[in-house]
């Protein structure tokens, strides 16, 4: 029985990530992430809208005010009073509104953390920021 999960588990995993990209549609604006801190481990979509994505790996939205929420999985170095050293997961959930979508352009969100407080902030294509997070939701 185990084995059959085990396989299950796996072959679900390599289909995700053997699916390529959508082509980028250019009546709609593309959001790429970013993770420059070194402990942020998984940074994917969740939410367009308060709706769930079914593909983690971007948001393509139409023209003009949109609301993303990300997963953003990062490594805090252990402390308090156990003092130990060893580093642990924290998983938040971080919203961006943004008003100005604009279709064929292509902007970044970046996902960091210091310490235990995760951050993320959206660029446009000169790299500029455009917009921050609104709202912060972390699982003990």
């Amino acid at each position: 029985m185990r084995l059959a999960l085990l396989f299950l588990a796996c072959t679900t995993l390599t289909a995700c990530v053997a699916t390529p990209l959508p082509a980028v549609n250019p009546q709609m604006a593309w959001v790429d992430f970013a993770t420059p801190s070194p402990g942020g481990k998984v940074l994917m979509a969740d939410r367009l809208d308060n709706q769930r994505l079914p593909d983690g790996r971007y948001f393509q939205v139409t023209p003009g005010r949109h609301e993303l929420t990300v997963r953003f999985d990062f490594e805090v170095m252990g402390g308090g009073m156990l003092m130990t050293t060893e580093p642990r997961e924290r998983l938040c959930y971080m919203t961006v509104p943004y008003e100005h979508f604009e279709a064929g352009q292509r902007y970044r969100l970046e996902a960091r953390s210091l310490a235990f407080t995760p951050s993320a902030r959206l660029l446009n294509a000169r790299g500029e920021i455009v917009a921050t997070e609104r709202a912060i939701h972390c699982v003990p």
